[in-house]
């Protein structure tokens, strides 16, 4: 699996000019899962980010998690993270999970971030979202699970 996780004062996913998922301060990440991935690459994934240190304490250092700052994350699917650019012109899509597993996988992701105790919306699998955010820095980083 692959997570690009934007740090973020809010965020929204609308479909169909309806807004699906919103948070306020937190984390959004974008989502992709691969065709080999697992229950424990979206367990791992989501332990991970809900642990990682992206907010700045009292002391402006960036030494808090999401659980410390009380923050919600944004979980919204893109399978074209797992795109493969290396050769032409055109991205390769053969990595990717098939839609029926990334769908379980990514669902597995948010239960797992709710597990965590984390506030969590999500956008819609498989449908053409609009994704909205104020970015907090910039800081975004880029997670795999596996290697």
């Amino acid at each position: 699996m692959r997570a690009c996780i934007q740090r973020v004062r809010q965020a929204s996913v609308t479909v169909d000019r309806e807004i699906v998922g919103k948070i306020d301060a937190g984390l959004l990440v974008l989502l992709g899962v691969g065709a080999e991935d697992s229950e424990v690459d979206a367990e791992w994934l989501a332990k991970k980010i809900c642990d990682l240190r992206m907010f700045a304490d009292a002391d402006d250092k960036t030494n808090l998690s999401l659980h410390d700052m009380g923050g919600a994350l944004l979980a919204v699917s893109q399978f074209t993270l797992m795109a493969d650019c290396r050769k032409g012109k055109r991205p390769s899509f053969v990595g990717a999970a098939p839609p029926e597993l990334g769908e379980r996988l990514y669902e597995h992701f948010v239960e797992a971030v709710g597990r965590q105790g984390v506030p969590v919306a999500t956008g819609r699998f498989g449908a053409q979202m609009e994704v909205a955010l104020v970015n907090d820095g910039p800081f975004t980083l880029w997670l795999e699970s596996k290697r």
